[in-house]
């Protein structure tokens, strides 16, 4: 297994680090390696993505998100009593 230094890491990020694998009862080790794995998996994950084509749906996602989120709110039985109001923003 490889061996890797980090230097002239800021104190207040080691100190964030150091936080959360406390928190977490895990090490410094355990944490920033996580964190590495996540960030390698999101940026592979998003060359994967740039590398598909385009889909046209026909209208904006934004309209199909709105449609389907008024469709549920109708079909909850406490949207109709909760006097909450939903918007279309656009």
């Amino acid at each position: 297994m490889a061996n890797l230094q980090v230097k002239n890491v800021p104190e207040h990020l080691h100190e964030r680090l150091r936080r959360v694998a406390a928190d977490s009862r895990r090490t410094l080790s355990e944490i920033v390696l996580e964190g590495l794995e996540r960030e390698l998996a999101r940026r592979e994950w998003q060359q994967r993505l740039a590398g598909r084509p385009e889909s046209e749906l026909g209208v904006t996602a934004a309209s199909l998100l709105a449609e389907e989120r008024a469709e549920r709110d109708r079909e909850l039985p406490w949207a109709a009593t909760s006097g909450v109001v939903v918007q279309n923003v656009r």
